[in-house]
């Protein structure tokens, strides 16, 4: 019953985005081919962009609920650029995603933790993986987050049902940060909300490059941890049963 209230509420996020943020191209948008949230983010930066003053408060709720709601953040991310410039920009797409990180963690601590936790409660193994990933939690949450590789909306519901503490979800979100500022400046280097995420945007090979090496990196890093981690709680599980 929960999951479903949860998913429905999910839906009324997605329709009030539709409804609220980009009402003018709305009609347009379902007479073209339907529910398409890449359209529907470049609206809605077009929306903000015309706020003037109180465009940054409007683009940080909508990255919110976007990231709540599965939508691609990346679209939001590089529209930043164009429409705040590199350092605004980043500051409020951090702002954003961590607000909306932390309650997407929420949810799924809320919604699936009690479930998880009755699973493994007969079993001491993977119990034991649970509590060594909680008491390492910063240190796997801030990897994740340097690395592309790990879906940034579904890791936030995912750490959810680990046993990684609230405080160090929200710390290790320090993580994104080398991301978001490459991203929001590969963003500004369309000039245009149009051309974002297109075949026809522009690139820096530089710094693809060096999200690439940054992503490869972490992404060695966190599971020869995470192994590390596992193995060691796996080792103190089978010493106490034996």
């Amino acid at each position: 019953m929960k999951i479903h209230k949860y998913f429905n509420l999910g839906l009324l996020i997605i329709l009030g985005l539709l409804l609220v943020v980009a009402p003018a191209n709305a009609q347009e948008a379902a007479s073209s081919g339907g529910f398409n949230p890449q359209d529907i983010l470049r609206n809605a930066l077009e929306w903000v962009d015309s706020l003037g003053a109180v465009g940054a408060i409007a683009f940080m709720l909508i990255y919110i609920i976007a990231t709540v709601a599965f939508l691609p953040g990346s679209i939001l991310t590089l529209g930043a650029g164009v429409v705040f410039g590199v350092v605004l920009g980043s500051i409020y797409v951090f702002i954003g995603a961590t607000i909306g990180a932390a309650l997407a963690f929420l949810v799924g601590r809320y919604v699936a933790r009690g479930w998880i936790s009755k699973k493994i409660a007969g079993n001491d193994k993977f119990a034991a993986i649970d509590k060594a990933v909680g008491q390492e939690g910063l240190k796997i949450v801030l990897l994740t987050r340097l690395s592309p590789i790990f879906p940034f909306n579904l890791l936030n519901y995912g750490l959810g049902v680990t046993g990684v503490a609230f405080k160090d979800y929200v710390l290790g979100s320090v993580g994104m940060i080398p991301g978001t500022i490459m991203y929001v400046y590969l963003g500004s280097l369309a000039g245009n909300i149009a051309t974002i995420g297109g075949a026809d945007q522009p690139t820096n090979p530089t710094i693809t490059w060096a999200i690439r090496i940054i992503g490869f990196i972490a992404t060695v890093a966190v599971t020869l941890y995470v192994t590390k981690v596992a193995r060691k709680a796996l080792d103190e599980s089978i010493s106490v049963n034996s």
